[in-house]
């Protein structure tokens, strides 16, 4: 099993100081017990000092070795030699065990860890087992009792970790592959942004071209039709000057081809863009339509823009812009006298309202007739609604007209 990468850092301390310390807290408990035996006391403290000074060649000083299941192999074995035999000779070393189990839950990769996990609970059974008479049957299996009692939950421990680390390392596993997933994700999407941005650009682009060339059709097909067959009707009349009723038949002709002309020439502006959104905001468009309407009838017409002005889709400023028109229109039209008219265009988080005041005679919605034929009152209900938008109208005779009209600031489909 594949140990966590920064254990030797948290666990630090255990490996290079704790098993100094255990062997110097067990050299110094043997003096005290052996004082008077010096041979005794000898072997014991060359035995403490052995296993220090292999602990130190082997692992303290080689960090680089750690990694070696080889070396770390003979390592643990020798500790474990040496723990045996001081255990042997004086069971009170059994102390130094949790310092062994350390080393091979530690630095000894499963399954192998196994086996040096069983040789550290023989050494910490024979130190529990001192006083247990190995000479007869019982006390043999007495001695092995305790060994098993030892080895068995030790190994299980192992083997519940293994299975831990196993699932940790899994979850690890699929957490990284979670992140990314989601990495990619998000990239995809940045694309997909882009992507959309960039088709939305080419199919406005083609708009633009599809109805420059629709136009170009519209003005063939009509327009300098209409005016050929004028100027064919007129030099006809021309010729005709000496005979009055062809004269009139020419003039009445070319009359009839110059309204129809006109009826199309309106037809075909209508469905075009307003010129001044071409060149700017909606914002800026509803202040210069206002400012050119205001010089032409001496009316202050002030402008009020709230929020932060964006550019909306363009049928949504087209519906505004005319709603804008024609409520001058209907001021310039119906509302004398008037001393001033305002013009409030907000920018909310969902929406986009605007609304135009005057202070003019007003009159009474609910008996009004549509009585222009052109872009009123009906007519900017029905472009304001086929957008899903809301046109409110409120006016009393005496006390001026309010006109508001609201569309949603995203893209819903028009509807029909």
């Amino acid at each position: 099993m594949a140990r966590p990468a920064g254990w030797d850092q948290r666990f630090l301390p255990m490996v290079t100081v704790v098993p100094y310390v255990a062997l110097a807290v067990m050299a110094a408990l043997t003096i005290a017990l052996k004082h008077d035996r010096p041979g005794s006391l000898a072997v014991d403290l060359v035995l403490c000092a052995a296993a220090a000074v292999w602990s130190l060649a082997l692992f303290t000083l080689h960090p680089q070795w750690r990694d070696r299941s080889g070396v770390m192999g003979v390592f643990l074995s020798g500790l474990i030699v040496f723990g045996l035999v001081m255990v042997l000779r004086d069971p009170w070393f059994g102390v130094y065990t949790p310092v062994l189990y350390f080393y091979a839950y530690r630095i000894i990769g499963w399954p192998r860890e196994l086996y040096f996990i069983a040789g550290v609970a023989v050494v910490a059974g024979t130190a529990q087992s001192a006083g247990v008479d190995t000479g007869s049957w019982a006390g043999r299996l007495e001695y092995l009792g305790i060994l098993v009692v030892n080895i068995a939950p030790m190994c299980l421990l192992a083997w519940i970790g293994e299975i831990g680390g196993r699932y940790y390392d899994g979850r690890e596993a699929a957490l990284r592959e979670a992140r990314e997933a989601n990495t990619r994700l998000a990239a995809a999407l940045a694309e997909n942004a882009a992507l959309q941005e960039r088709l939305v650009e080419q199919a406005r682009a083609a708009g633009v071209l599809d109805e420059r060339a629709r136009m170009a059709r519209e003005i063939h097909d009509t327009l300098a039709q209409g005016l050929t067959g004028i100027v064919t009707q007129l030099q006809a009349a021309e010729h005709a000057a000496d005979d009055p009723a062809a004269w009139r038949r020419h003039h009445a002709a070319a009359t009839a081809l110059a309204r129809e002309s006109l009826t199309e020439a309106r037809r075909s502006v209508n469905e075009l863009r307003p010129e001044p959104l071409e060149t700017g905001r909606l914002a800026d468009a509803v202040t210069e339509v206002a400012a050119g309407w205001s010089a032409r009838h001496g009316v202050p017409a002030q402008v009020t823009v709230t929020g932060e002005p964006r550019t909306l889709r363009p049928e949504a400023e087209v519906a505004l812009f005319r709603v804008a028109q024609e409520a001058l229109a209907n001021v310039a039209k119906h509302a004398c006298p008037v001393t001033r008219v305002g013009l409030t265009l907000s920018y909310m988080d969902r929406q986009v309202a605007l609304d135009v005041r005057d202070d003019g005679r007003g009159f009474d919605p609910a008996a009004r007739a549509e009585r222009d034929g052109g872009f009123g009152l009906v007519a900017m209900r029905q472009r304001i609604e086929a957008l899903s938008g809301t046109l409110q109208i409120e006016s009393e005779p005496g006390h001026g007209t309010g006109i508001s009209a609201c569309l949603p600031a995203g893209a819903p489909e028009v509807r029909p």
